[in-house]
């Protein structure tokens, strides 16, 4: 019935050989049911994490990653097998991980100590599937359901908030209605949650297919996230060009452009300063002058909580700054903006702009047909390999020290030369471009 990897079995079978009751767990268990091949695996056995580390290590390489809670890790031949003993965990005081976890033979323990009923299914070769909580049944009918009482579950560990609302974006299911209910009672609790696995978390239901779904239905917890979106939760336009309000409007937007995650994080914080800049003229109609930087301002403040790296964060508030600029379609134009924001920045811009006129109103806007024109003209001007970094520039900084530059002077003289070669003004030719280096060419 199930596909399993034979490496993963292979360290079921040499517990079981030694008398030890050992299941795969989890969410390889669901994604088989599914009709998914595991990219994961995760184990459970009735054996102290001392002893799966002794029965293991003769016949796989291990790693004491979490012996503190039960876990060991076994790697054969490449594969990485968590193997956790089976347990019951104590108190939570800190909302996160348990005080003390006491170990148990039954394998039905275990699984009620689990989050969701569809990740509370094991599996062995010798007894079959084990569902004590009718996660089979939830996953046919598509809802991520408690394990036991919904606030219990969020309480112990709050990172089970964000995760029940990534595992229903992920797999495009519904939440039912208690455990949707706790969640939104239990969502303040996510400050006891570290940053870094709340990044990992929310960038991951950012990318998941229901996002858009479970982000407009649960505001409340992506605000708790992202206060940054708070005001915008609600706020009417006031504007013929926008249905909807602007927290609405930038989900709509989010789910128009492909799921990678500062693609994704950029539109859903693209209009973030909106209400601040929020006006109305005398004919009652709304206006938000100036709320692109205001917006990239507030993205950068999430960016940093968030925990993103350097490269994300830049990605982000340059897409979310530049996400109202209309490039007019000439080739010298394009030229210079591939060369200010890079090709992949350019095409997420226009990307980003597609899906942004596409979310203004539940109807096709003129804004993709300017989009493709432009992605049409980048592509053929990427085509003839143009200069776009001073890297690719015919001269470099010993050819400008050499014709009596230093300091920044270098710089600013390779720059101006570079976007003068990059807008198709000049060729790249050593020839041409070593007697312009020092000189004025902002003047044209």
């Amino acid at each position: 019935m199930f596909q399993w990897d034979p490496r993963a079995l292979e360290i079921l079978d040499v517990l079981e050989k030694a008398g030890r009751q050992a299941v795969l767990v989890g969410g390889c268990v669901r994604d088989a049911l599914r009709g998914v091949s595991p990219h994961d695996y995760d184990g459970a056995a009735a054996a102290r994490p001392e002893e799966i580390l002794a029965l293991c290590k003769t016949r796989f390489r291990c790693i004491p990653t979490g012996l503190a809670h039960g876990t060991v890790t076994v790697v054969n031949r490449g594969l990485p097998v968590e193997v956790t003993a089976f347990r019951r965990d104590g108190t939570y005081s800190d909302h996160r991980r348990p005080d003390g976890v006491q170990y148990t033979l039954r394998l039905e323990e275990d699984l009620a100590r689990r989050d969701f009923t569809v990740n509370a299914i094991a599996w062995s070769p010798e007894s079959g599937l084990t569902d004590p909580f009718g996660g089979q049944r939830d996953l046919a009918a598509g809802v991520i359901r408690c394990v036991g009482e919904p606030d219990r579950r969020f309480q112990e560990d709050a990172l089970r908030v964000l995760r029940g609302l990534r595992l229903a974006a992920q797999l495009d299911f519904s939440l039912e209605a208690a455990t949707a209910a706790a969640l939104r009672r239990n969502t303040p609790l996510l400050s006891y949650v570290a940053w870094e696995r709340v990044q990992a978390e929310f960038l991951r239901l950012l990318c998941s297919p229901g996002a858009e779904r479970i982000l407009l239905d649960f505001p409340e917890t992506v605000c708790q996230i992202v206060p940054e979106l708070a005001p915008a939760v609600g706020f009417c336009q006031k504007n013929p060009h926008h249905v909807y309000d602007v927290y609405t409007h930038c989900v709509k937007t989010l789910g128009g452009v492909r799921p990678e995650p500062a693609l994704r994080l950029a539109a859903l914080l693209h209009d973030a300063g909106k209400p601040p800049c929020f006006s109305l003229d005398g004919q009652g109609v709304g206006h938000f002058y100036g709320h692109e930087g205001e917006s990239a301002r507030l993205a950068e403040e999430a960016a940093r909580r968030l925990r993103l790296d350097n490269r994300t964060r830049e990605r982000v508030t340059t897409l979310v700054s530049r996400h109202g600029l209309q490039i007019t379609p000439t080739e010298r134009l394009v030229r210079r903006w591939l060369q200010k924001l890079t090709p992949p920045v350019f095409f997420d811009l226009l990307e980003l702009q597609r899906a942004d006129g596409m979310a203004c109103a539940p109807r096709p806007a003129p804004e993709p047909d300017r989009c493709a024109l432009l992605r049409e003209m980048a592509e053929e001007i990427l085509a003839q390999n143009p200069c776009l970094t001073r890297k690719e520039l015919a001269v470099n900084g010993r050819d400008a020290l050499a014709a009596g530059l230093s300091g920044p002077e270098i710089g600013r003289a390779l720059d101006q030369l570079l976007d003068r070669v990059a807008a198709g003004d000049l060729p790249n030719d050593r020839s041409v471009l070593l007697p312009l280096l020092g000189r004025d060419l902002t003047g044209g």
